[in-house]
Formats: C-alpha cells, sequence, structure tokens
C-alpha cells in the first residue's frame, strides 16, 4: 500500500493498492493528486526505492516541490503517515475475519477505498476539533428542506500536500 496524506489537514488523499509498488506507481499517485488539487510544497517519505528513484526526484523537482526524506528508522519523524497506518490497521486490517486477509487484489481496493472515505468525511479527528478532515460537500446556498439543489455547486480551496 501507498498512502498519501495531506498533513496540514490530516487527510488521506489516496491509498494506492497493489501486490508490488514502484516508482511508476508512485508517480502515478502523486500526479492525479497535483492534478486534483495543485502542487505541494514539500512531499516527505521514507528512504524506501521507490521514493528515492531518480525518476520520482526529478518528478518531484518538476512541480516545484521539495523532498523531506525521513532518516532510516525514525518513525517518528513521519507521524501523521504512521498515526494514519496504525488506525487504518486497527480499524480496518485487525478486523478482517482472518486477520489482514483479503479474498482477491479487487477487494482490498473496494475495503480499503471505503474505509479511507470513512476516514475522510466521518471519522472525527482531535487535532481538527473532532471534526472529520473532508467532510461530504455541502452545497451553497442551502436550499430549503425539498427545494431543488443550486444549478452551480460550492468551490472549494484547494488543500497542498506537505
Amino acid at each position: 500500500m501507498l498512502n498519501l496524506i495531506d498533513e496540514f489537514r490530516r487527510e488521506g488523499l489516496a491509498i494506492r493498492v497493489n501486490r508490488k509498488l514502484n516508482s511508476t506507481d508512485v508517480i502515478d499517485t502523486l500526479t492525479d493528486q497535483v492534478i486534483l488539487r495543485g502542487g505541494p510544497g514539500h512531499i516527505r517519505s521514507d528512504n524506501g526505492p521507490e521514493f528515492i528513484a531518480q525518476a520520482v526526484r526529478t518528478w518531484i523537482a518538476a512541480v516545484g516541490a521539495e523532498t523531506a526524506f525521513i532518516e532510516p528508522g525514525s518513525p517518528w519523524e513521519n507521524g501523521f503517515c504512521e498515526s494514519f497506518n496504525s488506525k487504518l490497521r486497527d480499524e480496518l486490517l485487525d478486523e478482517l475475519p482472518d486477520g489482514e486477509a483479503f479474498y482477491s487484489l479487487a477487494e482490498a481496493k473496494v475495503l480499503i477505498e471505503g474505509w479511507r472515505r470513512h476516514s475522510n468525511t466521518k471519522r472525527p479527528h482531535s487535532a481538527l476539533g473532532y471534526r472529520p478532515p473532508a467532510p461530504e460537500v455541502v452545497q451553497w446556498p442551502a436550499s430549503p428542506p425539498g427545494a431543488a439543489s443550486p444549478a452551480t455547486p460550492a468551490l472549494a480551496t484547494k488543500p497542498i500536500m506537505h
């Protein structure tokens, strides 16, 4: 799994699930988020081969971001991701009947994406005043009950990955 998190908003932006991930998967996942949300100032990661690959470093420089690698064996330097991973493990993976066993890759992708959406839209986060990081979209101006929704949805500001 590749977890991409906005440290400021505590939002899980993406979880890439596959049997094996490489630098191309990292670049694809980051590119999708840059297209949707704009470029980040920094990208923090561990020193795994998929992150230190020249292609990834070149891509990061091309979008104007800087790298913020954590020291090997220093998970406290990546506390937001470690916390996110812990919640994912506690709230989803440990609850699986066979202990972290999915019957197929497709099942894993569906269940993990469902958990990510729940975490972002429903699960309260203490650092955010016990609100979810990305609550469900609310139309503005609010329509009275039973009225048709406005023709144009509200615009939201774009979070930046940190």
